[in-house]
């Protein structure tokens, strides 16, 4: 039986997964370089139209979140990164903030190629407009 094996920085953690099982359990490849962009694009984007009271827009991202497209965590990631610009955050979305940037940061270090502090400066480059030209990413 063939097994991949995920590698969990944070805590030094190795994960088997059987390969017959890779896509039941939610795994997929890491974003290419187009799909990348198609990323960048939604965190470009204008933030949704956001619920006034705190505590829906919470179960909403938390929503998005549970679900585990890398698109919907982008999306968590823009709405509260512009809101955190414009009026601040509360302490549970802040909690949030953090929490929501270590996948879409993963994904970008291993879509580019880079280390998670250089995703970082990309992704942060987004709101800077510094992240206008990625380079390709490492294959």
């Amino acid at each position: 039986m063939e097994y991949l094996v995920l590698e969990v920085q944070a805590n030094k953690l190795e994960v088997w997964v059987p390969m017959a099982k890779a896509a039941e359990v939610g795994l997929r490849p890491v974003l290419n370089g187009p799909e990348l962009q198609k990323l960048m694009e939604v965190l470009k984007a204008g933030a949704d139209a956001e619920e006034t009271q705190w505590s829906r827009r919470f179960k909403e991202n938390t929503e998005l979140l549970a679900s585990g497209n890398i698109t919907d965590v982008a999306r968590v990631v823009r709405n509260l990164t512009l809101r955190s610009l414009d009026k601040g955050l509360s302490h549970a979305e802040r909690d949030m903030l953090r929490h929501a940037r270590r996948p879409l940061l993963t994904e970008i270090s291993l879509s580019l190629g880079v280390s998670e502090d250089e995703a970082s400066a990309v992704l942060d480059g987004v709101w800077s407009g510094s992240a206008d030209s990625l380079s390709e990413p490492v294959t």
